[in-house]
């Protein structure tokens, strides 16, 4: 139907959560999509959409497990990595070449491996659990992740991009900002936003990475985006959640 968008994004309409990673190649890429669980529910929209798609079959296949999931025409994606890779493949958010391609996705999974591991910090025991019943747990398990694996973690990719971006714009894959560019940027800024003094400490010896967060920011579609009201803001309903007595000291 003409004037339908491309592109049918399904998440939570209140945080930034695993979503905001698409959202923020669709954006850059100025793609025609819409955010259905944002839109008004006499438009279809809130989160019963949602709902329905992962009680459903799609083409006789296993309805998604979770949002995120994307639909386009009657293909439906879920699993935040892959759909990033298919926008990315498809509006010029993605590396020209086939090894660098598999570079991207290698990447984009460690960056997963990093978001599952900040979530864990808050809900070590079980995401079925309030913060408030595992905040022990948390306390350790915040002491290991900020003293092991947020250094480990932003350190493997200072050098993957020491090692990609000598002498020119830092990136990850290839010559130029790709997907999996944004996703380190969303994984920074929700670091940045949940421990903000660990974050601090880690980057003191991640210069190039520190200038791939600034220069992602300042794409003009990016930047844009950043600073509207469609930009859910960080909050502790989300994958990256401040509490205070998280955070190492200043």
């Amino acid at each position: 139907m003409p004037g339908d968008p491309q592109y049918e994004l399904y998440y939570w309409p209140f945080i930034q959560g695993r979503g905001e990673f698409v959202r923020l190649v669709l954006e850059d890429a100025g793609a025609d999509y819409v955010d259905v669980a944002r839109l008004p529910e006499d438009e279809g929209g809130g989160v019963a959409p949602i709902v329905e798609l992962m009680q459903a079959h799609a083409d006789g296949g296993p309805a998604p497990f979770a949002p995120p999931f994307l639909k386009t025409g009657d293909l439906i994606l879920a699993q935040t990595p892959l759909i990033c890779r298919y926008v990315a493949e498809r509006t010029g958010l993605a590396p020209d070449d086939g090894a660098d391609r598999l570079r991207a996705d290698q990447l984009m999974l460690t960056v997963a491996d990093a978001v599952n591991e900040s979530h864990d910090t808050h809900h070590p025991i079980s995401g079925g659990l309030y913060y408030e019943d595992q905040k022990e747990a948390a306390l350790r398990s915040t002491e290991d992740f900020r003293a092991e694996r947020l250094p480990k973690f932003l350190g493997y990719f200072e050098g993957v991009l020491e090692s990609n971006s000598l002498g020119k714009q830092a990136c990850l894959v290839g010559d130029k900002t790709t997907y999996v560019d944004l996703a380190l940027f969303q994984l920074a800024k929700g670091l940045e936003y949940a421990l903000p003094n660990a974050f601090a400490a880690a980057t003191v010896t991640t210069p190039r990475l520190r200038e791939l967060v600034e220069h992602v920011g300042e794409r003009p579609r990016l930047r844009s985006y950043l600073e509207s009201e469609r930009r859910i803001p960080f909050n502790e309903w989300g994958i990256f959640r401040r509490y205070p007595e998280l955070d190492a000291e200043g």
